[in-house]
């Protein structure tokens, strides 16, 4: 073997974590080779957060990760927090700011966090190639790598693949195959952080209603969410949908209270003793879009009357119009739409410390491809700075 194709690490994948996990392990004097089979590196961080990036989050806690092995992420979290990150960031003079609570991210674009991570590499010596893609993988002594144009050996192989979401940026399965053929196992995988479709039923009744965004308190079985929603016409986005969407089972029904920040019941008691003309569409369209209270009382039979005419009972019906709406999404919009995939390849296959395989000596798993999926706004971005970096210190 020659030395332009002998090195310590391969490293498959050149996102996020696998750019994280090249710079720290190169920095370490390893001799490191990232391979990328798109055209160019960190695809998916160029559009994220609308082209801006959302990085990191400021609080990041091991109950922001679902997983079916929940404390295989304390360890990564513990040892590459936000402040590490953002330590990277300002030392490369990149500037940012908080949008939502705790959601930091760039004032430029993303391209800038793809610089970052490509100068930490170069920093360490490490060799990229891009559109380059791998055919096949085998393990004797060491792996070996082989590509189109060349066959690379390397005793230490981290699998950076990603997961199944954004196919248009050059999301494949190749990472859960390459676990398959070395035998370990791999958590069934769904679309997750992904807008929800209507029922065709649903899309003739609440298709009109597309283009509002209210802030609600969306819910499936325990887990409850209050943000922003998105009317569309195939069905519910925004924050609090994506968020509800990663614990939404297929076939469940979905709970929404339109109105999470007012008790309606008395505010139409209130109203009827202060306000008894009013109609209850207008006095409604004080606290929501015109469009949206009409057509959830229009489709729940309830007349346009001045709220004097209106009962205790009559007031508790039209309450629950809107404090407990419950649809059953049709499905979700795919990975096409997901910004990433829920399950992957079972943590308990490998050590939280290194990422290490425990069938497989040399052969690590990093980044989205590990069924750890974390919540809208930076902690998935997080958890591929912290995997990335943790195992770079190991291979």
């Amino acid at each position: 073997m020659s030395a332009e194709t002998t090195f310590d690490a391969v490293i498959i994948g050149a996102g996020a974590a696998g750019l994280m996990c090249g710079g720290t392990a190169g920095q370490r004097g390893r001799k490191v080779l990232l391979l990328e089979r798109s055209p160019n590196v960190g695809q998916k961080i160029l559009i994220s957060g609308g082209g801006r990036c959302n990085f990191t989050h400021l609080q990041v806690e091991p109950k922001n990760y679902l997983s079916d092995n929940p404390h295989f992420c304390r360890s990564a979290l513990s040892r590459f927090t936000p402040l590490d990150f953002i330590k990277l960031i300002e030392k490369h003079g990149i500037a940012y700011h908080e949008k939502a609570p705790g959601q930091l991210f760039c004032n430029d674009r993303a391209h800038r966090i793809v610089d970052l991570l490509k100068a930490e590499c170069k920093a360490g010596g490490v060799t990229i190639k891009t559109g380059c893609a791998v055919n096949r993988i085998e393990k004797k002594d060491v792996f070996s790598v082989q590509t189109d144009s060349a066959a690379y050996t390397a005793p230490a192989l981290v699998v950076a693949t990603g997961g199944l979401s954004y196919p248009g940026a050059g999301a494949t399965g190749f990472g859960y195959e390459i676990a398959a053929q070395f035998g370990l196992a791999v958590i069934a995988c769904r679309p997750a952080l992904v807008p929800l479709s209507y029922q065709p039923a649903d899309v003739t009744r609440y298709g009109s209603l597309s283009g509002i965004s209210i802030s609600a308190a969306v819910a499936t079985g325990s887990t409850t969410f209050t943000d922003s929603i998105l009317f569309t016409h195939k069905g519910l986005s925004g924050p609090a949908i994506l968020q509800l969407s990663s614990y939404w089972t297929p076939g469940e029904p979905i709970t929404l209270d339109l109105l999470p920040h007012l008790r309606l019941n008395e505010a139409i008691l209130k109203w009827k003793s202060e306000r008894p003309s009013a109609a209850l569409k207008t006095l409604l369209r004080e606290h929501l879009p015109e469009r949206l209270a009409h057509c959830f009382l229009d489709l729940n039979g309830q007349q346009n009357r001045p709220v004097r005419q209106l009962t205790e009972r009559d007031a508790a019906a039209v309450a629950r119009i809107f404090h407990h709406w419950q649809i059953q999404p049709g499905g979700t919009e795919g990975y096409g739409k997901a910004e990433v995939t829920r399950g992957g390849i079972d943590t308990r296959e490998l050590s939280s410390k290194t990422f290490e395989s425990r069938k497989v000596p040399g052969l690590y798993f990093i980044g989205e491809v590990l069924d750890v999926t974390g919540w809208l706004g930076g902690y998935n971005f997080q958890w591929a700075w912290a995997s990335g970096h943790c195992a770079g210190l190991f291979v």
